[in-house]
């Protein structure tokens, strides 16, 4: 798998080539810089237009075998000289066309500020202070990335749900992409935990995805959109919350992916676990299920299929019963019952199927931490 390169990085490159040219005053196509993760990066550069007082040029991201939708997006740097007099020289940086806007709170940076995080706005000043002292220029220096249709590209990408607007975020700690969606994943569910607290509330609403959104609107005034999207990672997510201190957390979802919990698995895709009819079999056990229903169950293809022969036997309150009981023992066991945990669990065929005994208060906690 190969490795590619950060929009963190592309936007130094670009920044650090701009500033050559202008204070150099020679054209140059390729630049290097060093990356956090100490691995050279060298890129072409590209669309260079040099002017007396500004030179922009771009840098093409390029993110090797990760599926990223900003892969061949051009990263611009215009780098112009600053007249504002100060007495020490700086580098003021700044976002232009298609670098997205924080409009809320909990993120690397400030509301109202450019989505340009701390680790490439500190490589981006590395990297052109390196050339201010080539050249002995003692002056300061304003850089303006931008981004040619970075405001669709966002759409593709999750600022929208961040409060990030008007573009894409120019990210990277290492400044190196890993071929891997989990991390970036990850640092999502992270960033959505803690937006939720840093607006206040003390109830971290997680579920798997939207499935189920109109079930969970019309019956319990919810918007499921509103929930911190934990994908299959419900016991990573269920760790960060603890850590950032929320006082309770309600897990929400399908029954085809939790019922999963109630065996204790807490990465639910199917690459780590399935036994989802192994899991309602027992369930139905447990209920005194017959052998032909149990047999029925453990060939279903789908939960909700299963479902119905729990439903045919008359016994489908008893399993769910047991499943939300042994959902919340594996919660409970993963916080180290140091947090509050709750779970709703619902079918789009069925409605409400199950919940632990304090999930609808926390539900209502939730709603009102919201208004």
């Amino acid at each position: 798998m190969e490795r590619g390169f950060t929009t963190g990085s592309c936007a130094a490159a670009a920044s650090k080539a701009a500033a050559y040219m202008l204070l150099g005053g020679k054209k140059i196509e390729k630049i290097r810089i060093d990356t956090p993760a100490g691995i050279a990066y060298e890129p072409r550069i590209e669309e260079i237009h040099r002017g007396e007082t500004v030179v922009c040029c771009a840098v093409r991201k390029y993110s090797g075998d990760d599926p990223d939708v900003t892969n061949r997006a051009l990263l611009c740097a215009a780098v112009s000289y600053d007249d504002r007099h100060t007495e020490q020289s700086e580098i003021r940086i700044r976002g232009g066309n298609g670098i997205g806007t924080v409009t809320r709170p909990g993120l690397d940076q400030p509301v109202g500020s450019p989505a340009i995080n701390t680790v490439p706005r500190e490589m981006i000043r590395k990297e052109v202070r390196e050339v201010m002292d080539l050249f002995d220029y003692r002056g300061s220096l304003t850089v303006e990335l931008s981004v040619p249709g970075g405001e669709e590209l966002a759409k593709k990408t999750f600022n929208p749900r961040l409060g990030i607007v008007g573009g894409i975020s120019v990210i990277g700690t290492t400044g190196i992409v890993e071929p891997m969606s989990r991390k970036a994943l990850l640092d999502t569910i992270r960033v959505e935990l803690s937006q939720l607290r840093a607006s206040g509330s003390d109830t971290a609403v997680i579920s798997p995805g939207n499935y189920g959104l109109a079930f969970m609107k019309e019956q319990y005034d919810y918007d499921l959109d509103r929930a911190v999207k934990c994908s299959n990672y419900i016991g990573r997510t269920l760790d960060m919350a603890l850590e950032m201190g929320f006082h309770g957390i309600l897990l929400c979802g399908h029954i085809g992916k939790l019922i999963k919990v109630s065996g204790g698995i807490m990465n639910t895709h199917s690459r780590e676990a399935d036994a989802r009819m192994e899991l309602m079999a027992a369930a139905a056990v447990r209920s005194g299920a017959s052998h032909e229903t149990l047999v029925r169950i453990l060939s279903c293809v789908s939960t909700e299929e299963a479902y119905g022969y729990l439903m045919k036997e008359g016994i489908e309150e008893s399993c769910m019963e047991t499943v939300m009981e042994k959902i919340g023992s594996y919660l409970d066991r993963r916080v180290g019952g140091r947090v509050q945990t709750e779970c709703m669990i619902y079918s789009n065929v069925y409605g409400l199927l199950g919940v632990t005994g304090g999930a609808l208060e926390l539900l209502n906690t939730a709603k009102e931490g919201l208004i």
